[in-house]
């Protein structure tokens, strides 16, 4: 069988050759190319992508829609043929707004899906670089680390410690080591038994490895089971629960209606006009389209927040950032710059700086160990000065290591010379758990030829498996206390500190006993880093603070250094502050975690596995709890968490899959911005619904009061259709622009579950609802009184006039409009003037007097129809003013 159709039964060299690429080289870029034309995008099938035509006839499928071109029809029949064009042209351009509300939230969601697009690290031309996954070919090779998600399937070719955990495709639990030789036939039996494959959609969850791509997008195994995956599901908890009120107050609009209808025949009004009029109303003033409408305003929202470098994965957690009450932070590159830079290596009680000469050997050793025991690699064509950023622009990797490499340069060794002579044979990679990694050299350039293993880690887990301090002449005593306390001094000091160590090995140990391979090390030194605060962090820490929201430190340094930055930025204030330690957590049961974690702001040392205990503790005491992560180990947090939070630019493809918020500069800042974000979102949120249901609550006590005051139908059809039509669009969607309100972040949090009419809003509705209903009928009962004719083209103008107003006046729930400025939501100016522009042109253009069966109105009636929307305005404000002093206890 040719190794390109079962790679799995041939060796590595046989695949990479049936691919026609050289494993250290990769494909060149035209190639690549090429292959891309034959081979497609490495993508799955999307699910079912809506066209636009389907699009379109969704807005016709509601069944008030449906029940409104049934009137229409029977309009027909009887002759009413305007009123059926105008019901029709009514329904279109509803459905018109309908479709492009549809397509603007399928094209921010589309955008926010390409931004959280994986990418891969690939080999090509001899040059290492990130790619989009969608970009990959067979043939390419790709570098793997912990923490990566499988972009397509790969025959390995190299391995360090590789396990992969395939449970997405195969459903074993259980991580599985791989290797690289060709297996038999006879060997594999399900799809788990390939252990030399790594395939697509699974996850390495440790160690490092290399990989040549034999099959993309649908070819690779999850590509068939594709068509089994499930949808996501779009719908929010906000959405869900507008839907379920929509239902039960459109019970209530039905039986209303079915009352007017009943009564206004009883009295006489013929029954085919009072059947549109009823019909009319339910569907103006039944909120069907609510939950479409939170769609759009969610997902323009989220797509906004990436330009506040916040990239939402799970709509849901728009509406919830407003809850957050406690943001649990690692420090290292989010509330830091992660630009690590060497301050000094202490050795032998022999302090060197960078840039001045080496004390001695020992200094000389513990940068090799440094250089070596070291995964950061040299950018290809990328070079500089020493002391240059350009020089530090030639390394790429984990900040501290290229730090590391920076600082054995200074010393006079130089990584890619030590790498040439002292190849690295082996290797156990850091883990959470040991806090330590260890690399094996042939030692060529070492006093005693053979092997060296070099180990760097935290002081407190290196320092115990030492039992001498190195020196060329052999092992001397060591003081492990001593080398602590000064660890702990340099912490303090709000430096990282690292130990190095080695240890000589006859041949290559059993590296599957890692405990006793690293064990009887010499220490060499220490040496110590610093990542400074980052500027907008102090005052990112502060807004927090300010809106009622505790922001915590969770690092894997020392105690002192957590300690030092943490009251640099202000996250605690006494220097002295307590810290927890991963230690400690391990001695604490759950109830003890609980009484402490509404004291501690800092916590150190800590395991990814111990987050979760942290997390489940402060969600006990009632906080909503944002968490960040990166790492592997981090998922079951970010999971747990009521907003998991990952790291765009340093974080792992498991991080970034396990959260609801991906921020795409690491910045403590960031979170805070989309925090801001959030709640602006969710307050525009109300103000529609705000909004939408006064206007529908002031239609039906127009309608529903005027026959009780034996007042004619104070409404036609056309004008209740109308009225939904250019109310509902542009107005309401021009409130998703609506600025933050002042002093959003100097508010406490949301309780999660308060109901999105709580503070007054319900009371507002059917308030103000009435206060609009009863200016209609109050025009209308004046207009008959002193013998106007117009006075139904009069009420129709007060209630398209009154809504405008209102949405002008519901900008703020708090602050006075004369404060906030009529043009600080330009969208929804423009939406009013043009509202205003439409209904006058019904009321004035002759030739749409007839179709909308209005008639022009004076100068004078105009002006009391002007002042009474007016009213409605006055007394929003006189609310807003009350409700400022007497707060709502909902």
């Amino acid at each position: 069988m040719p190794a390109s159709n079962a790679p799995h039964l041939h060796t590595p060299e046989a695949v990479a050759q049936a691919h026609g690429v050289d494993p250290d080289a990769g494909l060149h870029a035209e190639e690549a190319l090429r292959r891309s034309a034959t081979h497609g995008a490495n993508s799955l099938a999307a699910g079912q992508t809506r066209p636009w035509w389907h699009l379109l006839a969704d807005q016709f499928k509601d069944f008030m829609v449906l029940v409104l071109l049934g009137a229409a029809a029977i309009a027909g029949l009887v002759g009413e043929i305007t009123d059926t064009l105008v019901i029709l042209v009514i329904v279109v351009l509803n459905a018109v707004i309908g479709f492009v509300q549809a397509w603007r939230a399928d094209q921010a969601m589309a955008a926010l899906r390409q931004l959280a697009a994986a990418h891969a690290t690939v080999l090509r031309s001899g040059v290492v670089q990130v790619l989009p996954a969608s970009a990959l070919v067979p043939g390419d090779i790709v570098l793997l680390e912990a923490g990566n998600q499988i972009p397509a399937d790969l025959r390995l070719i190299e391995i360090a410690q590789l396990q992969v955990d395939e449970s997405a495709l195969t459903g074993e639990s259980v991580t599985v080591a791989k290797q690289t030789e060709a297996l038999t036939a006879e060997d594999v039996g399900a799809l788990g038994d390939r252990t030399n494959m790594a395939f697509k959609g699974t996850t390495a969850t440790h160690g490092r490895a290399r990989g040549v791509v034999v099959a993309t997008g649908m070819r690779t195994e999850l590509g068939k089971v594709a068509t089994l995956l499930d949808a996501d599901d779009r719908s929010t908890p906000l959405q869900l629960r507008l839907a379920a009120f929509g239902k039960r107050l459109a019970l209530a609009v039905l039986g209303i209606c079915l009352i007017i209808f009943v009564v206004d025949i009883l009295r006489g009004e013929a029954p085919m006009l009072m059947a549109l009029t009823a019909i009319s109303l339910a569907v103006a003033a039944i909120p069907e389209g609510l939950p479409a409408v939170v769609t759009v305003l969610l997902a323009l929202g989220a797509r906004r927040m990436v330009s506040v470098n916040a990239l939402v994965r799970r709509l849901p957690s728009v509406e919830t950032l407003g809850s957050v009450t406690t943001i649990c932070s690692d420090k290292t590159g989010t509330l830091t710059q992660n630009r690590m830079h060497a301050e000094l290596l202490l050795a032998l009680g022999h302090t060197w700086v960078p840039g001045d000469p080496l004390p001695g050997p020992v200094h000389a050793e513990a940068l090799r160990a440094a250089a070596l025991c070291n995964d950061a690699t040299a950018r290809s064509g990328a070079g500089g000065e020493p002391g240059t950023a350009g020089l530090a622009a030639g390394w790429q990797g984990d900040p501290t290591e290229t730090a590391l490499v920076l600082a054995a340069h200074a010393g006079g060794l130089e990584k890619t010379v030590l790498d040439a002579a002292c190849p690295r044979v082996q290797e156990q990679p850091f883990d959470s758990d040991r806090k330590r990694m260890t690399t094996f050299h042939q030692a060529a350039m070492a006093p005693h030829p053979g092997l060296v293993a070099y180990t760097k880690g935290a002081p407190e887990s290196v320092l115990p498996r030492c039992t001498h301090q190195w020196t060329p002449e052999g092992p001397e005593p060591l003081d492990a206390d001593a080398v602590l306390a000064s660890a702990s001094r340099l912490a303090m000091q709000g430096l990282r500190v690292l130990a190095l160590a080695r240890r000589n090995h006859a041949k290559l140990p059993d590296t599957n006993d890692i405990d006793a391979v690293e064990s009887q090390l010499q220490l060499l030194g220490l040496i110590a880093l610093i990542d400074p605060p980052r500027a907008e962090a102090k005052a990112a820490v502060r807004d927090c603070i300010g809106a009622g929201i505790v922001p915590v430190m969770i690092t894997g340094d020392h105690p002192a250094t957590a300690r030092a930055i943490a009251h640099r930025l202000g996250i605690v204030q006494d220097p002295g502050a307590p810290v927890l330690t991963g230690a400690d957590l391990a001695t604490m049961d759950d109830a003890a975690l609980r009484a402490r974690v509404e004291q501690v702001r800092v916590y150190a040392r800590v395991d990814p596995a111990q987050k979760i205990r942290i997390v489940e503790s402060l969600q006990a005491q009632g906080h909503f709890v944002a968490m960040t992560g990166d790492g592997v180990n981090d998922a079951p947090a970010l999971k747990r968490a009521d907003i998991g939070v990952a790291m765009g630019k340093g974080g792992t493809d498991v991080a970034r899959e396990a959260s609801s918020l991906v921020l795409l500069d690491d910045n403590f800042a960031s979170i805070v911005a989309a925090v801001r974000e959030g709640r602006r979102i969710y307050d525009n949120i109300r103000k529609f619904v705000r909004y939408a249901m006064t206007g529908n609550s002031g239609e039906i006590w127009t309608i529903f009061l005027a026959p009780l005051l034996l007042l004619p139908i104070p409404l036609q059809p056309i004008h209740i259709l109308w009225v939904n039509l250019v109310t509902d669009g542009l107005p309401g969607l021009a409130l998703a622009a609506e600025p933050a309100e002042p002093g959003i972040m100097q508010r406490p949090p949301r309780p999660p579950q308060e109901s999105l009419f709580a503070h007054g809003m319900w009371q507002h509705i059917l308030g103000v609802g009435l206060l609009i209903g009863g200016l209609c009928l109050a025009v209308q009962a004046w207009a008959l009184h002193t013998g106007r004719e117009h006075w139904q083209t009069m009420v129709f103008t007060v209630l398209t006039l009154a809504q405008m107003v209102h949405v002008i006046a519901i900008r703020s729930e708090q602050q006075p409009l004369w404060r906030i400025g009529l043009l600080s939501n330009r969208p929804l100016l423009g939406a009013v003037v043009l509202t205003f522009c439409l209904q006058m042109a019904t009321i004035y253009v002759p030739a749409l007097n007839p179709i909308f069966k209005t008639e022009p109105l004076t100068l004078a009636e105009l002006g009391v129809c002007v002042a009474a929307a007016l009213v409605v305005g006055v007394v929003v404000e006189v609310e807003k003013a009350w409700r400022k002093r007497h707060p709502p206890s909902d």
